[in-house]
């Protein structure tokens, strides 16, 4: 754990289950720390730095958790988490790792580990995954007490794993952008997060609110693009009764039902500008006035967090951003990077949501595995949508996919806004680094004539002449290429 991994006043309260806790590790100062800061929340931790020692706890006694290293020696963390399911199908095993590739990551998600926790990490950290755990838990045995278990095999048995996917993620730019959240979280410093629409910028927002000494108040969304300007002033300020037609009470806003806790403005760049001055005078004196009053209605203690899928200074210098909201809410900036640029963390993802949508439409039945083509192709698409996309395209999987199927290319959803990698980063993939230097580079050549060609043709709507002149090149090289790679010609023909 680092150093900043002791409990504080501030740290929330992750669950008031009390959980039977297993900590294997052979690092003696992370496996005393983490016992200690688990024990001080009241759960009953056994631990242990020997695997043999491990192997015969799990075999003998019942754990609702192990937190076990993944690196171990001469018994592997895989092993243990083996050993473990076998023994306790419905025990909760997350794995540590201070090396956390995205083969183990992946290989130990198959085996049935619930998550994994990568070194160092802080108090903070464990504790929210632990109470996740502790949710999880509690409703299997509300599950169990209503129902009968059922004796089907089954690959992956908890519910309620990974609710938030805010730590999902190996990539430095992702990683940077959690950290940040994490360091700003316990303070009430208002954080500005952007990126494309779908990286996770809500996911963000909860785990900053989660993370905050207003964890126990309301955290409160408000989509600034999804309400016409009225209602949306109506809702963010509330109103008087009589201030307009079927106004027949009165009403707090929703500023209002946030005091002491946050409120999430989304889309931000989406509101008004007369809103805008509005709510920058909430923010100046944290006074409330609802439509149709003429007096201060109330005093909020808010935490402002917003989101936007636009470059916040362009959309300064547009004029559809106020200068001194911006200054006013972007304290703490955090940029979601895109999906494409996040390429290692695909596989890990992917196997994530193919857990989480069996589980939830096939409960019971063996799990299908996404090969290693399969997982080499989802690092080869553009991902437009991100991680939205990518969780609905493997959610489309998991529904047709068989039992314990190998999960191959063709079985994958292909759409043609996502077909193409936008850029040498993206297509350089895992598919082509696994293969010699040759093959890989006849194989990127021959894609990236492809995409060039496919696109180039549809541009010039068919026309062979406007597209050889686009290309630079001459109609008789085009010619060849569009056979050679078998492209279809839509449009206007040859042309002059």
């Amino acid at each position: 754990m680092t150093s900043s991994a002791l409990p504080s006043a501030d740290a929330p309260d992750p669950s008031t289950s009390t959980l039977r806790v297993l900590v294997v590790d052979d690092d003696r100062t992370l496996r005393e720390g983490t016992a200690s800061v688990l024990q001080m929340d009241g759960h009953a931790v056994t631990s242990t730095g020997r695997g043999e020692e491990a192997m015969e706890l799990v075999r003998r006694r019942k754990f609702d958790l192990v937190l076990v290293d993944l690196y171990m020696s001469p018994i592997s963390g895989m092993e243990i988490l083996k050993a473990t399911l076998e023994t306790h199908r419905d025990t909760i095993v997350v794995v540590m790792t201070g090396n956390p590739s995205v083969a183990s990551s992946i290989e130990a998600l198959r085996m049935g580990a619930w998550d994994y926790l990568p070194k160092p990490f802080s108090a903070s950290h464990l504790q929210v995954l632990v109470g996740r755990a502790a949710h999880a838990v509690s409703s299997a045995r509300e599950s169990r007490e209503q129902s009968a278990p059922s004796s089907r095999p089954q690959l992956v048995t908890q519910s309620g794993a990974g609710d938030l996917m805010e730590l999902l993620g190996e990539s430095p730019s992702f990683r940077k952008a959690v950290d940040l959240a994490q360091k700003v979280a316990g303070t009430d410093a208002s954080v500005m997060i952007s990126g494309e629409s779908g990286t996770g910028k809500e996911m963000i927002a909860q785990f900053i609110h989660r993370h905050s000494r207003r964890a126990q108040r309301k955290l409160v969304p408000i989509n600034c693009a999804a309400l016409p300007e009225n209602l949306l002033e109506s809702e963010m300020f509330g109103y008087r009764k009589g201030a307009f037609t079927g106004a027949d009470r009165d009403k707090a806003g929703l500023l209002e039902v946030a005091n002491g806790g946050t409120l999430f403005l989304d889309e931000l760049t989406e509101m008004t500008m007369p809103l805008q001055a509005k709510l920058l005078r909430v923010l100046q004196d944290g006074v409330v006035r609802r439509l149709g009053s003429e007096t201060h209605d109330a005093v909020v203690d808010v935490r402002f967090v917003s989101a936007t899928n636009r470059d916040p200074q362009e959309a300064v210098a547009q004029g559809i951003l106020r200068e001194d909201l911006f200054y006013r809410l972007r304290v703490v900036p955090i940029k979601l990077p895109p999906l494409r640029k996040r390429l290692e963390d695909i596989p890990l993802l992917a196997q994530y949501f193919l857990n989480k949508s069996w589980l939830r439409h096939r409960p019971g039945t063996l799990v299908p595995e996404l090969g290693d083509d399969a997982m080499a192709f989802l690092t080869t698409r553009q991902w437009r949508g991100n991680v939205r996309e990518l969780q609905n395209v493997i959610e489309h999987v998991a529904v047709i996919a068989d039992p314990g199927q190998e999960i191959v290319p063709a079985d994958i959803p292909m759409h043609d806004d996502a077909a193409a990698p936008t850029s040498g980063e993206a297509m350089l993939s895992q598919a082509y680094l696994s293969e010699p230097f040759h093959t890989a580079k006849d194989r990127l050549i021959a894609h990236f004539e492809r995409e060039y060609l496919a696109r180039l043709t549809s541009r010039a709507s068919g026309n062979m002449s406007k597209a050889a002149r686009l290309a630079g090149i001459d109609r008789t090289t085009l010619y060849r290429l569009i056979e050679k790679h078998e492209i279809k010609r839509d449009g206007s023909g040859d042309g002059p």
